[in-house]
C-alpha cells in the first residue's frame, strides 16, 4: 500500500475510535483485539498519535485512548502525516535525485496527477467517513441479503 503497516494500524485503531464515539476511552488491548492488531506495536503507534495530537490518553480507572477532537476534522492526510510523514508525496517515483517539472523522470508527469489524486483524497476523506463506509461494510458481510434489500 502506499503507507506502512504502522499507519495502516494508526487509521484501523482511530476509524474504531471513530466507529464508538460515545462508548467514552477504549484500553489499547481492547483496541487490539477487536482490529486483530499486534498489541505491543499498536501501542506504539497509539502513544505516537498521542504525541502528535490525534489521540487522548488517560491513565486508571475510565481511562484509555480517545479522539482528540470530532472524527469529521481528522483526515487520513493528518493520520499519514504523524505516522509516516508526507515526503513520500515530493519525492521522484523512481528514487532520482533532482526530478522536478523542469528535470522530469521518465514517470514524473503521470506520478505528478497521481500524487495529486492521492493526497486530495487523503485530504477530504475523515475518521467519521471511515467509520461509516466501516460500519455498512460490517453490516453488509454479517447480512448480505439484508444490505441488497432482498
Amino acid at each position: 500500500m502506499i503507507y506502512s503497516k504502522p499507519c495502516e494500524y494508526a487509521i484501523r485503531a482511530l476509524v474504531f475510535l471513530a466507529r464508538f464515539p460515545d462508548q467514552g476511552a477504549a484500553q489499547g488491548m481492547e483496541i487490539a483485539k477487536a482490529e486483530g492488531l499486534p498489541a505491543p506495536v499498536l501501542g506504539k503507534v497509539l502513544q505516537e498519535l498521542v504525541r502528535k495530537g490525534l489521540l487522548e490518553s488517560r491513565r486508571g480507572p475510565g481511562g484509555g485512548f480517545r479522539l482528540a477532537r470530532n472524527s469529521q476534522l481528522i483526515t487520513l492526510r493528518d493520520v499519514v502525516a504523524a505516522i509516516d510523514g508526507l515526503d513520500q508525496f515530493a519525492e521522484c517515483s523512481v528514487g532520482l535525485e533532482g526530478c522536478s517539472d523542469d528535470s522530469p523522470c521518465p514517470l514524473h508527469d503521470t506520478w505528478k496527477v497521481l500524487r495529486r489524486q492521492l493526497m486530495n483524497n487523503l485530504e477530504v476523506t475523515t475518521l467519521a467517513d471511515m467509520a461509516a463506509t466501516v460500519t455498512r461494510k460490517n453490516k453488509l458481510l454479517r447480512h448480505p441479503t439484508q444490505a441488497r434489500g432482498k
